[in-house]
């Protein structure tokens, strides 16, 4: 946890101690009488309005979307998945979302996701699980896929793709991040 300097306006939690924080606060209870935790607003949480509002690309004066370059998320090459599921190329990171909600385990995969980008790692494996016991597909399962291609995460994830059986299987994914920009 970061230190607190006491000037006004500033946070006492880091990035990552604010995720966790919203994590644990989100399943207490509060005591007889007393009030709900606050929760500390999630940059995350902000990060992923700011992608809705991106999603509706602006006009021009002439009421035409203007055309944008954005970074495309791709499935990796074969030959990277088959040294990833060998073990040749070494998986840096791992990060595992089971158990949790969906606005839980966005804020965590963007932090993790992020904070692995800033340490170039190259290769993370995200575990998702594979669904419920009820026989139906896991929202996890197949929400983190799409959230890789959302434009929050694009200058992040350069692909991804389902990780071999010794990796999880259909309940995981590879997922191969940007080269960091001197």
């Amino acid at each position: 946890m970061t230190r607190h300097s006491g000037r006004p306006g500033e946070s006492r939690l880091s990035e990552d101690d604010r995720v966790l924080w919203n994590l644990v606060a989100r399943t207490a209870r509060p005591l007889k009488g007393r009030a709900a935790a606050v929760e500390i607003p999630d940059i995350a949480a902000e990060a992923k309005a700011a992608t809705t509002q991106a999603a509706q690309p602006p006009a021009n004066a002439a009421g035409v979307a203007k055309p944008k370059t954005q970074h495309v998320t791709q499935r990796l090459d074969d030959p990277t998945l088959d040294k990833l599921s060998k073990g040749r190329l070494p998986i840096e990171g791992r990060v595992d979302l089971h158990g949790m909600t969906q606005d839980e385990a966005y804020s965590l995969l963007f932090s993790f996701l992020h904070r692995a980008h800033a340490g170039g790692i190259r290769y993370v494996l995200v575990i998702t699980g594979k669904g419920s016991s009820s026989g139906g597909d896991g929202v996890l399962r197949r929400a983190v896929p799409a959230w890789l291609s959302t434009p929050a995460f694009r200058p992040l994830v350069s692909s991804h793709d389902h990780a071999a059986r010794n990796h999880g299987g259909s309940g995981a994914l590879y997922v191969r991040l940007r080269r960091v920009r001197s």
